[in-house]
């Protein structure tokens, strides 16, 4: 077994940023769906499909177009949700915990789904986020070919940046039908990932959002 091959199953990433091609920058959403389109066929082809069929003739095309606008959207930067920051004018200083988030990503290794749920948390300061952008921000990030640990981080770093603060959790559970659906086939398992930072390092503020958003205070994570 490859280095790589072993890499994938254990399901672990090589950099915090997602890994892109800048080149793919320049080509058009429109040539990218007609590129992935014609590869997509042949793909199906060596696989035995007969694209005459009624059924099938279309599913190159449908695939490319999902690829480009929706499952995989958050490659292209253009998607990145507009922030928008309002005054916190009620001067509420606790904890803003935005928990069940739906996740629906896909694994960067065997192209299949990885769904599940996020919850985040902030530490309100001089500002405070609309609370559909912090849904739009785990979408954003999700739909791209992924890694729960990346996904988990990523979401992180960009609340920090959006929100000028250190104090930021997210935890992400969720099922990987790549181990679902394929190699162990287990279909109780599930993953849990979490990243603290600032005052969510803290005991207090960690337990705090455990209870929030139902998990055990003394679940090692």
């Amino acid at each position: 077994m490859s280095k790589f091959e072993e890499l994938g199953d254990d399901h672990w990433m090589s950099t915090h940023e997602t890994p892109v091609n800048n080149k793919a920058i320049i080509i058009s959403d429109s040539e990218k769906i007609t590129k992935i389109s014609h590869h997509f066929q042949k793909i199906m082809e060596i696989m035995g499909l007969d694209l005459n069929d009624d059924s099938l003739k279309g599913t190159p095309n449908r695939v490319a177009k999902m690829y480009i606008n929706e499952v995989f959207s958050g490659l292209d930067s253009k998607n990145l949700p507009k922030m928008s920051l309002f005054p916190n004018n009620y001067q509420y200083d606790g904890m803003l915990v935005e928990k069940d988030i739906e996740v629906y990503s896909t694994c960067e290794h065997h192209f299949v789904p990885i769904i599940g749920k996020a919850h985040v948390a902030y530490i309100a300061g001089d500002n405070i986020i609309g609370l559909s952008k912090i849904n739009r921000i785990v979408q954003f990030y999700a739909k791209r070919p992924q890694v729960q640990e990346r996904l988990t981080i990523q979401i992180l770093n960009k609340l920090k940046e959006v929100l000028k603060t250190e104090d930021v959790a997210c935890i992400i559970e969720a099922k990987h039908l790549c181990v679902n659906m394929r190699g162990v086939r287990d279909t109780k398992s599930a993953t849990i990932t979490a990243k603290y930072s600032g005052n969510f390092n803290k005991d207090s503020f960690k337990q705090e959002f455990l209870s929030h958003v139902n998990l055990e205070s003394n679940f090692d994570i």
